[in-house]
């Protein structure tokens, strides 16, 4: 059995990144051989990621990718537990190196980009102990795809029939600023009309009440008007300029918006309400067992 020196013990936590008596305990039991002993952490990794998968991730990373013709662009959200590995060199390189699988391959879902990232997704998991999950993608492929990522919390790709690269940039991130729901008030769906509908009735019950009908239909109009402006993109007062619309100011390049996709990292996640007065008072309480 080879001596577990200090050397041997650095240059596995170096590696491994795992603890430094756990590097030792892996040494011990692997006779002394690091390789072997990497290949028994790693297995023992891939069970603790397994135990961090029931852990829910609502921070993370978006990333985006363009191609150099600007005609193809893949965006995928990757998720971590805090937003501190989210920033973290190993969490980064994990984020890089799946968008530049997802652009080569040119997926087009995330399912075959989680399959493939699966091992390196554990190792990750194992290093960092936090639970970690690529939740999704999208592909878009037009005439000229444009893209802006604020931060490595919100990406958007725009996609235009015609205009250029600027122009593309300052609507995707207008999309980021501002959110759109739509594309365009053809595209709101009648369930999203009468939810907004509905709203609208309940907070102003008071100053409906009484009126003739044809007045309360024409104050639900106004509303439904006011509802469509805002949450459609063609529609919204351009951030730069709110004297003109972001759809009127593709026209005036020549374009026309075929389409957009924006990720913010977490949205749509519930997160766990964490009781962090229990949380200590129970730590505390195994520690006297």
């Amino acid at each position: 059995m080879a001596e577990i020196t200090a050397a041997l013990v650095k240059e596995l936590r170096e590696r491994t990144g795992q603890g430094m008596m756990d590097c030792k305990k892996a040494l011990t039991a692997a006779g002394g051989d690091i390789e072997k002993a990497i290949d028994d952490m790693r297995a023992a990794g891939a069970i603790k990621a397994a135990k961090k998968a029931g852990n829910i991730a609502a921070e993370g990373s978006i990333a985006v990718k363009v191609s150099d013709d600007n005609k193809r662009a893949v965006i995928i959200e990757v998720n971590s537990q805090t937003d501190f590995l989210a920033l973290q060199d190993d969490f980064k390189a994990f984020v890089n190196a799946s968008i530049e699988k997802a652009f080569a391959e040119n997926m087009t879902e995330a399912a075959p980009l989680i399959a493939a990232q699966e091992a390196d997704r554990e190792a990750l998991v194992a290093k960092c102990g936090e639970n970690v999950n690529i939740r999704r993608l999208s592909s878009v492929q037009a005439d000229l795809v444009g893209s802006y990522l604020h931060g490595h919390r919100i990406g958007v790709l725009v996609a235009l029939k015609g205009g250029n690269v600027e122009l593309a940039r300052e609507i995707a991130m207008h999309v980021a600023a501002s959110n759109p729901q739509f594309l365009d008030p053809s595209q709101v769906s009648e369930e999203a009309v009468a939810k907004e509908k509905e709203i609208f009735m309940a907070l102003n019950e008071d100053k409906i009440k009484g009126k003739p009908a044809e007045i309360v239909e024409k104050m639900v109009a106004g509303r439904i008007s006011k509802f469509l402006a805002e949450a459609s993109l063609v529609e919204q007062p351009f951030v730069k300029d709110p004297d003109v619309k972001v759809g009127d100011l593709a026209k005036k390049a020549g374009a026309e918006i075929i389409s957009f996709v924006r990720f913010e990292v977490g949205e749509g996640i519930e997160r766990a309400e964490v009781d962090f007065a229990a949380e200590v008072a129970a730590q505390v309480a195994a520690t006297k067992q």
